[in-house]
């Protein structure tokens, strides 16, 4: 596949399947918290959402969350991790509806890669006071707990205005898609049929309401390892495809991380998680809570 064209996204082509999936797509279990399109936005050829972390002021810069494959300039390569990079990068954010409400701009792109996880955070130039006040809309918070298998999910997408909704399956130790790899994936049961232009869409936790992951990818032909059709590896090396799946990959690492929370310490003490070197931004993101609130001075709604 060509490089600048985002590995899961083939809208036109699978307009068809989406509409299909409409009719398989169940109400949310009883007592799960409303999870609509609030707090998501839609980039040019990916989904997205505006996230927060427990205790982030809200004169904070806001954040945005999607995958590391939906960067504009095209895919990180593998091993490759990018950390501070200014962006003029838009984003439209959406009310609960699916309504176009207006545009958010990202003054840095914070994080991005595709080694371990495929993962991208922005950050944006208006607070979240300011998207509040302009658009009535809220961020999503980052769960810091990981998952379990059996949890009530919703990925919601942006860009196609829809919400699939299905339950966790399992986890892939290792999810395998050409040259890159990640760990620990997100399984989802066959309910979630995500198509191109989901990439990106924040994995909802439907009993918290907090988001656990980013949905990044699913096997579309059955074909073993190749882009756009990943296997799983599990620790003995056994390769399992699973035709017509979907993957997301978890962000309570990210989360913890943060918020000053954890060190990247994933199972087994491994650091790949997130590519091993988000620490390299000042020392580690974990002073974001804190700087990210050194913005001072309102915006315009325009400006946002």
């Amino acid at each position: 596949m060509e490089r600048t064209v985002s590995m899961y996204w083939r809208p036109f082509r699978v307009l068809l399947v989406a509409l299909l999936v409409v009719m398989a797509i169940g109400a949310p279990p009883a007592h799960a918290t409303t999870v609509d399109l609030s707090g998501t936005v839609a980039l040019s050829n990916c989904s997205g959402s505006l996230v927060t972390l427990a205790g982030l002021p809200a004169s904070a810069p806001a954040l945005v969350l999607t995958n590391g494959h939906c960067l504009e300039e095209g895919f990180p390569e593998p091993g490759e991790v990018i950390v501070d990079e200014p962006t003029q990068r838009t984003f439209t954010v959406l009310g609960g509806d699916g309504r176009e409400l207006g545009t958010v701009r990202a003054s840095r792109l914070v994080y991005a890669t595709m080694t371990g996880t495929d993962a991208a955070l922005y950050q944006l130039s208006a607070r979240y006071t300011d998207i509040e006040r302009a658009y009535g809309v809220t961020a999503l918070e980052l769960a810091v707990d990981r998952p379990r298998a059996g949890t009530s999910i919703a990925v919601a997408s942006g860009y196609w205005k829809w919400t699939y909704r299905c339950s966790i399956d399992g986890f892939a130790a290792e999810l395998h898609e050409g040259s890159y790899v990640w760990q620990d994936s997100i399984r989802y049961t066959p309910e979630c049929q995500t198509i191109g232009g989901t990439s990106g869409s924040p994995i909802i936790d439907v009993t918290t309401g907090k988001v656990v992951g980013v949905n990044n990818t699913g096997n579309e032909s059955g074909q073993h390892c190749t882009m756009n059709n990943p296997c799983e590896v599990d620790e003995s090396g056994q390769v399992t495809v699973r035709k017509g799946i979907g993957y997301g990959q978890q962000t309570h690492l990210l989360a913890a991380y943060l918020s000053g929370a954890g060190d990247f310490e994933g199972p087994g003490g491994q650091l790949a998680r997130l590519g091993g070197e988000l620490a390299g931004l000042g020392g580690g993101l974990a002073g974001l809570s804190g700087g990210l609130a050194g913005l001072s001075g309102g915006l315009a709604q325009d400006q946002l």
